[in-house]
């Protein structure tokens, strides 16, 4: 089917149960930002496979909504015959709709996939204009995909509390403690990964994303009711690695357990943010009291206990080892014929491998964005989507990757040079790279979030009238998700305090379109700081020990500080990393790490 024969299809279903719009998000159940092939209905009905996006489907128009990191690539993927293009922020889709429709219309939504809040703004914002939301018993999308992928049904894993640090009954209870004391009698968890972190296990559903897809209740007394696939558990003993009082249901369960807890009148706890609209409303319709409040996983998860942050640095020195081979590999292929034989997808293969040889690795933290040339500035560009572009027609390399390790998630942009930059490249290389120091230097008191911090690593841009669309920093999880809250860094960011063992990037970066893109992306761990003063201070202790490209630094856009630390960056880099490199990649160490 083409796209075009996909929206008639839809717009054909519309027709019939009377719908003058229907809402395709890109979620599925459990609302998390990682979605496995089978829930990626957004890409089947545009073409448009970013990580976050909505389209939206009227009778005779359609438009996609995308935010910064991907207003170029939606218009390489989308047909503008088909979508108009749209800012997911700056021009939310509800408002769209309430601008486009007549009162009295009805938009249709499937309410699996999307939060108990944004259902309660809608309703609100779209009854304002007269307009009905409508939730939909199956999902229109579902009903003409008929070659549709099939679940995964891959093993789940028991990870050992070396390298969890803490145990599942403890982590249990210190959460169910909480609910008690505020008259909770159970607490619905819907995403993956706070599920996963709760009981110590993971999974492969969903690449990149080691994960078993879930849904918990997390009951007062610190009982658990998992619900999950329970072939992936076969020949584990759940039960004595969690600790008593762990059940195990299939995934289709959780509705009789939620109306079950209606019938008991009893005080559901749900975050509104994450729990999708469907569950809260078969709680309210049963009869449940339903409390809204955060997560209580998330906090908790985002700050690691000393065992994880000590696997994360072992993760990323390890990984620093993969990294470094490859842009040794690099710079030596650069030097031998037929360079352009290599291509975006070859390079990215080849860090992939050099990652593989590695203790501990389990597969990619996510796609590696490896990008030459104007592909860079599509800041979430996957080669995959077309023909990868060749070495030999650029200045510069973008490579954006990780990896998914036992004892910590890695991820890491190294902007390097494959042909002869020009000076307003090397000025904006270094731009990127001052802002990301001056953000890796800050000391900042308790209390500050990452709101605050963000214009830090965009003020050296800014002077010279420059700028980038996405945030400069997300949290990270320990052998979970690469992107995880509620911490983050981002002009419309968290105000979550930044604590003790928190892992955030820091990536500013700056884009021309059809020309280059430039990231500098390490990832940091939050550590109280050493003062004499009379407040608590934290400040970022660095994780990944990468050399940046010394051939992209122009000095006179650095002040001496920032000449100073990125020499003793790269001291310790040699000092981390040199120990496990030999040969040719030991010499290229010497060369990149050299001072300034």
């Amino acid at each position: 089917m083409t796209y075009a024969t996909r929206l008639a299809a839809v717009r054909d279903s519309m027709n019939q149960q009377g719908l003058d719009a229907f809402i395709v998000p890109h979620d599925d159940e459990h609302l998390g930002e990682y979605i496995p092939p089978h829930a990626e209905r957004l890409d089947w009905i545009s073409g448009f496979n970013g990580s976050a996006g909505a389209a939206v489907v009227l009778a005779d128009r359609a438009a996609i909504f995308v935010d910064g990191r991907y207003t170029v690539q939606v218009r390489h993927q989308c047909d503008p015959a088909l979508f108009e293009f749209r800012h997911l922020v700056n021009e939310p889709f509800l408002d769209w709709i309430a601008v486009e429709l007549q009162a009295g219309s009805r938009v249709g939504f499937d309410p699996r996939l999307h939060s108990q809040s944004w259902h309660r703004a809608a309703v609100a914002r779209l009854a304002a204009k007269n307009i009905s939301l409508v939730p939909l018993a199956q999902n229109l999308i579902d009903l003409h995909w008929h070659d549709r992928p099939a679940p995964e049904h891959r093993p789940a894993l028991l990870l050992s509390q070396e390298y969890s640090g803490q145990h599942s009954e403890a982590k249990r209870h210190r959460i169910a403690e909480t609910l008690a004391a505020a008259g909770v009698d159970a607490q619905l968890l819907t995403q993956a990964e706070p599920i996963n972190w709760l009981l110590n296990i993971r999974g492969r559903d969903i690449p990149c994303l080691p994960a078993v897809l879930s849904f918990a209740l997390l009951h007062r007394d610190g009982a658990v009711q998992l619900f999950a696939d329970p072939a992936k558990f076969e020949d584990l003993d759940l039960a004595a690695h969690c600790g008593k009082n762990v059940s195990l249901a299939p995934m289709d369960g959780l509705e009789q357990a939620l109306l079950a807890l209606g019938k008991q009148g009893a005080r559901v706890q749900l975050d509104p943010a994450t729990a999708n609209a469907w569950s809260a409303l078969v709680l309210e319709q049963a009869g449940a009291e339903l409390v809204f409040a955060d997560d209580p996983c998330m906090l908790p998860k985002a700050c690691k206990n000393p065992v994880e942050v000590h696997g994360s640095r072992a993760a990323h020195l390890r990984d620093a080892v993969a990294v470094c081979r490859f842009l040794a590999w690099l710079d030596r292929r650069l030097a031998e014929p037929n360079p352009e034989r290599e291509d975006e997808g070859t390079l990215a293969d080849k860090l992939e491998a050099f990652r593989t040889e590695q203790p501990e690795f389990v597969e990619p933290s996510f796609g590696t964005i490896s990008a030459l040339g104007p592909n860079a500035a599509m800041c979430h560009y996957r080669h995959s989507n077309g023909t990868p572009r060749r070495l030999g027609q650029d200045a510069i390399y973008l490579v954006d990757s990780g990896g998914q390790y036992l004892d910590g998630t890695t991820d890491i942009t190294r902007t390097v040079a494959v042909g002869e930059p020009d000076a307003e490249i090397a000025k904006l290389f270094t731009l990127v790279l001052r802002g990301h120091i001056d953000l890796a230097c800050a000391r900042f008191p308790a209390g500050t979030g990452g709101l605050q911090l963000d214009a830090l690593a965009r003020l050296p841009l800014w002077q010279q009238g420059y700028n980038f669309d996405h945030g400069t920093g997300h949290g990270v999880g320990h052998f979970l998700s690469v992107h995880e809250g509620p911490q983050r860094i981002s002009p419309k960011g968290s105000m979550v305090p930044l604590t003790t063992g928190m892992i955030v990037s820091n990536e500013p970066g700056y884009y021309r379109e059809d020309a280059f893109g430039i990231r500098c992306e390490n990832l940091e761990v939050v550590q109280p700081a050493d003062t004499d003063g009379d407040i608590p201070v934290f400040e970022f202790e660095n994780l990944t020990w990468v050399p940046f490209d010394r051939r992209l630094i122009d000095t006179a856009w650095f002040e001496p500080k920032h000449v100073q630390w990125l020499n003793d960056y790269h001291a310790r880099v040699w000092e981390q990393v040199s120990p496990r490199l030999a040969g040719d990649d030991l010499a290229w160490l010497e060369q990149a790490t050299r001072p300034l």
